[in-house]
């Protein structure tokens, strides 16, 4: 796998070259990677140690930096936290009248990186609405990341809470469900939430109590998927994205909220704001997206509003990634893509005797696409928290 990690890094050309060695030591850690430690399900990093940090020979050729890195982190003892409980596809049992319901495979990497906090935020919860029908049930999987600016309250919030008001619209929605309405307000329910505990000051363990009491400050991405046996439906505020391998090939289902997007500059320009050019287009120089959840006292030129993708699933869809901004800085579409199927393909082959085998297996194979493209973000220098899901749409081997 290292191999295959530095091929794809190879391609990009984006590793450094050899340095030559220094007696600081403190100028050869920026690769040196980051051991990973679950909790609730989500990666984050293990208290640093610097006696224990393992130091990459910059020395090296830039192919043995990436297998170096892959090692050493490979090394750490990680956990897999993808669901090992829904490996059939949905069928009716005609004798029992019971529905056996399908939970996709999925794997997830959370990581602090090089920041100094940790204001990433994922959410998973599979089968989390059902929707009846006389002639059977579907289940609804929820699949979100949140990046968190300011503090890592909203982002936490949204965790918490998004899910369970995407259920409740659905619920209302009933038979005459349209997920592009029901979306937005979901997105705007979730937002007056963040305003109103603004508002009431309410407590909340974060450290932004510290710099202001009312948090207007503070705001958060949101990229939703909800997947269903036929389809896939994904809304986005922020640059945070989502991507669909299918066929071999990229397909974005999401576009990034960035102030210099045509449309997005001339709508923050129309509600009477500006974005000025200070480290990268930010609104009013602050902010570098032009829609959140929060950020109160950047409205209305920061909105909340989601832009919602609906698209049929086919029997070519592979996976789903999912990921907050630290992974996309460094990683292209293919990129990520290439690295899943990778792993997918390589788990598949693996448990080839068996087709029982594979089904087992492909769990495994997120959570390594996962982690995988989280290493590879941090081997090109992210700088930023990294988040990433990965989620199996493959069908072939599950059915029958």
């Amino acid at each position: 796998m290292a191999g295959i990690c530095c091929g794809v890094v190879g391609e990009a050309g984006e590793t450094s070259s050899p340095t030559k060695p220094t007696s600081r030591p403190f100028s050869r850690r920026s690769l040196d990677q980051l051991p990973l430690k679950y909790i609730a399900g989500v990666a984050i990093p293990a208290p640093e140690n610097p006696r224990k940090r393992q130091k990459l020979d910059q020395r090296a050729s830039p192919a043995r930096k990436c297998e170096n890195a892959i090692q050493s982190s490979e090394s750490k003892e990680v956990e897999d936290v993808s669901h090992t409980n829904c490996s059939k596809v949905p069928t009716l049992d005609l004798t029992t009248g019971v529905v056996e319901e399908v939970c996709p495979k999925y794997g997830v990497t959370s990581v602090c990186g090089r920041r100094r906090d940790m204001e990433d935020a994922v959410s998973v919860h599979p089968s989390f609405c059902l929707e009846s029908r006389d002639e059977d049930q579907k289940g609804f999987h929820f699949f979100a990341v949140f990046d968190g600016h300011g503090c890592s309250h909203v982002a936490t919030m949204c965790k918490e809470r998004l899910h369970e008001i995407v259920k409740e619209e659905i619920q209302k929605a009933k038979d005459n469900l349209e997920w592009e309405s029901t979306m937005k307000k979901s997105f705007a329910r979730m937002d007056d939430e963040v305003q109103r505990w603004s508002r009431n000051n309410e407590t909340r363990p974060c450290r932004c109590e510290l710099q202001t009491p009312r948090c207007d400050a503070v705001g958060s991405t949101a990229v939703v998927a909800v997947v269903t046996s036929e389809k896939i439906i994904v809304a986005n505020c922020g640059d945070s994205r989502a991507v669909l391998c299918r066929n071999s090939a990229p397909v974005p289902l999401s576009d990034d909220h960035k102030p210099d997007r045509p449309d997005e500059l001339l709508r923050i320009q129309d509600a009477g704001g500006r974005v000025i050019y200070w480290d990268g287009p930010r609104v009013l120089g602050v902010l570098a997206m032009s829609r959140a959840i929060g950020d109160n006292y950047l409205k209305p030129y920061v909105i909340s509003e989601p832009e919602v993708t609906v698209t049929e699933r086919s029997e070519e869809d592979e996976c789903l990634i999912i990921g907050s901004d630290g992974l996309w800085d460094t990683v292209q579409n293919d990129t990520a893509c290439k690295v899943a199927r990778m792993c997918l393909n390589a788990q598949k082959a693996a448990a080839s005797p068996g087709r029982e085998s594979a089904v087992e297996c492909s769990d495994k194979a997120c959570s390594d696409a996962s982690i995988l493209l989280t290493k590879l973000a941090l081997v090109r220098h992210s700088s930023d928290n990294v988040s990433v899901v990965v989620v199996d749409l493959r069908r072939d081997d599950r059915e029958q």
